[in-house]
């Protein structure tokens, strides 16, 4: 009988200090670490896939708000959840993509194409000829229409380790209501190397700074009377205080099938020296091949057609 008792007594007194106290302060070690997500905002064609806790940033919502633009139900919230990476599946099948919900180099520039608009109206009136000056240096954006300058805005432009590309472009993409980072309007360039455009901010205090991940940064109201003016296809052209490329490089080896900012410093430079091969558009081509074997030719080099330290030096681009 006592040895019973005994054993009630210990049943009940474990069961007392199993019963949890609330509001007492937990143990150390049973604390939980807040975990930061990881913020994707550079738009270099980022890969995008879902993970916990979630991707977070600019590049997510440019996605989310692309896909919303193009007829699917998503809202933008800058999170990469499992309702994203459902309707990236989806946009991948559409595409004849696998329906790996991961949004790689392959589907951002998927996305972001878009077929110009036909039209069956006959239009006999001639078209204005517009063009866009950005120069990263003045931070303004100019815009021409039949070389006359009509209206000039202050921008914001890349910071130094993200900087705005320099080269000719064109505008090939134009959307409203993006929202977050990207304002009340975008007007997408076709830089090869990365997603790129003029838009508006909800960091209104940025404008007249080095302060984007490359885009170039309006002021929302003047976004959205620059926007009506600009049809796809308009020129854009980028400079640094007027030019296309450094005072001081250092020489890297280039050859058709490159591309990158450095192939506008070569493209622009050529073009300097006034041998025209169409635009400085960071694309190694046949045009930039024939344009670098002329000059090589021209100047006693071996003509590869292929940039050398000795072409460099012999364009004046190096000491």
């Amino acid at each position: 009988m006592r040895r019973a008792v005994v054993l009630i007594i210990i049943l009940v007194f474990s069961l007392i200090i199993s019963i949890p106290v609330y509001g007492a302060t937990p143990a150390p070690n049973s604390k939980e670490e807040k975990i930061t997500p990881p913020r994707i905002d550079q738009l270099n064609y980022p890969v995008l896939y879902l993970q916990q806790p979630c991707l977070e940033g600019e590049a997510v919502w440019l996605v989310q708000a692309r896909l919303r633009e193009i007829g699917y139900d998503i809202q933008p919230d800058g999170r990469y959840n499992a309702l994203t990476s459902n309707y990236v599946r989806l946009f991948q099948l559409a595409h004849g993509m696998k329906d790996t919900g991961v949004v790689t180099p392959e589907v951002w520039k998927t996305l972001m194409e878009v077929e110009p608009a036909q039209t069956c109206m006959n239009n006999s009136q001639p078209q204005d000829r517009m063009l866009i000056v950005i120069d990263v240096k003045a931070r303004t954006l100019v815009v021409y229409q039949n070389d006359k300058e009509i209206r000039r805005y202050p921008v914001a432009v890349g910071k130094s380790e993200t900087p705005t590309p320099l080269g000719e472009w064109n505008v090939v993409h134009k959307g409203a209501g993006w929202g977050n980072g990207f304002g009340t309007r975008w007007m997408g360039l076709n830089v090869p190397w990365g997603i790129y455009g003029i838009h508006g901010t909800n960091k209104p205090y940025s404008i007249g700074s080095y302060a984007s991940h490359g885009c170039i940064r309006m002021f929302n109201r003047d976004v959205e009377k620059l926007y009506p003016l600009i049809p796809s296809g308009t020129p854009v052209r980028i400079v640094q205080n007027g030019k296309m490329f450094p005072e001081n490089l250092t020489p890297v080896a280039l050859k058709k099938s490159s591309s990158g900012q450095r192939v506008v410093y070569v493209q622009s430079r050529l073009k300097e020296l006034g041998i025209e091969l169409d635009r400085a558009d960071g694309r190694y081509g046949n045009m930039t091949e024939l344009a670098v074997k002329y000059y090589q030719i021209w100047h006693n080099l071996e003509p590869s057609g292929e940039m050398n330290e000795d072409t460099y030096r012999a364009m004046g681009m190096i000491n």
